[in-house]
């Protein structure tokens, strides 16, 4: 299980850091602004959980692991033939961001409600659900705050809603399947109504929807 689980955390951090450093090119930033908004997106909403769950110091600051992976992955898409690639290309750019934003929130909404269950006496669905969705879009709402952007999750096509949904039916599969099965289920479902809304535009009711 703990092979699983540093396995998805590796995923998942790959996937956001990209994420992070697209929004940061997308602003023309430089090299170091790509890779602060790329680690921020992929440690900022763990360390948020283990604020919530009294893990001093976060396990952000322990193992650098993750860290350094988000720079290196930060790096890689800043070199000028990727970057070339992806800027000229507002369809790959659109894709690739999309992509990688929906597989980081799957992964980091299971993995905030792994460590709620490793780390915390209280178990209870509630702050394993509530875990789960900030550990998911914590690291996306200080990227878009760092990018001057919109919070994701007030705007964007079921963001936020995809988590709640994967962490409500992570906490509730762990009571009749093994955990790695209900983790992974909860992933793929908060991957598939992401890229689903996105594709057919699907968004909560808006303020300027009233007329």
């Amino acid at each position: 299980m703990e092979s699983f689980v540093r396995v998805l955390e590796i995923i998942g951090t790959v996937a956001f850091a990209a994420s992070g450093a697209l929004i940061a090119m997308k602003k023309h930033m430089d090299l170091l602004g790509v890779i602060v908004l790329g680690v921020v997106t992929a440690i900022g909403g763990g360390i948020l959980r283990d604020l919530i769950l009294g893990i001093t110091p976060p396990l952000a600051f322990r193992d650098p692991t993750c860290a350094v992976v988000a720079i290196c992955t930060a790096i890689v898409l800043f070199i000028p033939w990727v970057r070339h690639h992806l800027m000229h290309n507002s369809r790959l750019f659109d894709a690739a961001l999309l992509v990688m934003d929906s597989v980081g929130l799957g992964v980091f909404t299971v993995m905030g409600i792994w460590n709620a269950l490793s780390f915390s006496p209280d178990r209870s669905a509630f702050l394993l659900v509530f875990v789960g969705v900030l550990t998911g879009v914590g690291g996306g709402v200080i990227r878009d705050i760092l990018a001057g952007n919109t919070p994701y999750i007030l705007v964007k096509h079921i963001y936020a809603c995809a988590s709640l949904i994967g962490a409500i039916s992570c906490t509730l599969l762990l009571r009749c399947l093994p955990q790695y099965a209900a983790m992974l289920i909860a992933m793929l479902l908060v991957l598939i109504i992401r890229l689903l809304s996105a594709y057919f535009r699907w968004n909560l009711p808006r303020a300027d929807d009233v007329t």
